[in-house]
């Protein structure tokens, strides 16, 4: 296996590590109107990611980074071609980033009500429009014998990027519900678990409908396997809450989302941004890599950092393990 090969599966794993625990942590945000009843409970949702979602984060960070030092020409056609989608996810994941730490800094109702508005909705449109950008690089766009996108951002708004949003908003909120359930005691706990029951049949739907559309347009027998892995840990995962087993409801909804993504990143290869001008003209691992002196560096560089962030990020998940509930909320935390 050349470099290039490794740093693609390396990108896949930081792109499904980042949607696995970004995907809850999203979810969250998203049932800050769904699920709680009333200020109390909003703040537990807060407090179930509060430790933790800045650090989910450092994936995206990383899958950017290794992007553009490993496929150049990738992480340049996807940042000229998906401008204004890219530039309206990192205005929300930065205004996300704000609410979280000012919500609480003044008491007045209308402060905090306004910033958990911010929440909701930062969590939301990057939750769908992640779903919508994968689509159309899995799909193909328009990109000439330059290697240039040439088309608009209305072209990115076809039927299967929108399925695709679909898809990644709602299976993040199950994601998110499901952790819920996880993460908290008493009334909260129970209805996130009913909650999960009905957004995971409407998951079931979409996604099953997309995975199927992307195995027919792109799929072989690898892609195959990994679809059907998804299907099986969404029922899994159904089947889990339903038992009333968080924990494990939690490790399939997870694993659905690991399956989802692998199907696609194996649906791309070799390519890694499809032409659907000229399949000439599509770039590949091979025509949007850096040179093997650079892929060579920046392997040894990953060697030694990932084991120290997954380590760190292991150890915050677990110092921060324990239930909370409405009871642990003090009536000053508003």
């Amino acid at each position: 296996m050349e470099l290039h090969d490794v740093w693609f599966v390396l990108i896949a794993v930081l792109w499904t590590g980042y949607f696995f625990l970004e995907g809850f942590d999203f979810g969250v945000g998203v049932l800050t109107k769904l699920l709680a009843r009333n200020r109390t409970e909003k703040r537990v949702l807060i407090n179930t990611i509060g430790p933790v979602w800045d650090g989910n984060e450092v994936w995206l960070l990383s899958a950017g980074g290794a992007t553009f030092a490993a496929f150049p020409e990738w992480y340049a056609t996807l940042f000229s071609g998906f401008y204004l989608p890219l530039l309206i996810i990192l205005v929300c994941l930065i205004v996300r980033g704000v609410a979280f730490e000012y919500r609480v800094k003044r008491p007045e109702e209308h402060w905090q009500r306004n910033w958990e508005n911010a929440i909701f909705w930062t969590s939301l449109i990057p939750a769908f429009m992640w779903g919508v950008a994968f689509g159309n690089i899995v799909r193909g766009v328009k990109i000439d014998r330059s290697f240039e996108y040439v088309g608009g951002f209305w072209d990115l708004l076809n039927p299967y990027a929108i399925l695709g949003g679909l898809v990644t908003l709602t299976l993040f909120t199950f994601h998110g519900t499901v952790f819920v359930g996880l993460k908290t005691v008493g009334d909260i706990r129970g209805r996130a678990r009913k909650l999960a029951l009905k957004l995971g049949l409407v998951t079931a739907v979409l996604a099953l409908v997309f995975l199927i559309w992307t195995q027919a347009d792109n799929g072989d027998g690898k892609s195959l396997a990994a679809l059907i892995v998804a299907v099986v840990s969404l029922v899994a995962a159904l089947g889990a809450v339903q038992a009333g087993r968080e924990g494990w409801a939690f490790m399939f909804s997870g694993l659905t989302i690991v399956a989802a993504v692998a199907m696609l990143f194996l649906s791309l290869f070799p390519n890694v941004m499809p032409s659907s001008l000229n399949d000439e003209w599509s770039l590949t691992v091979t025509n949007a890599s850096s040179s093997p002196y650079t892929l060579k560096i920046m392997t040894w560089c990953a060697v030694i950092a990932t084991p120290i962030v997954l380590l760190y990020q292991s150890w915050t998940y677990w110092v921060f393990r324990k239930r909370i509930g409405t009871q642990h909320i003090a009536d000053a935390a508003h």
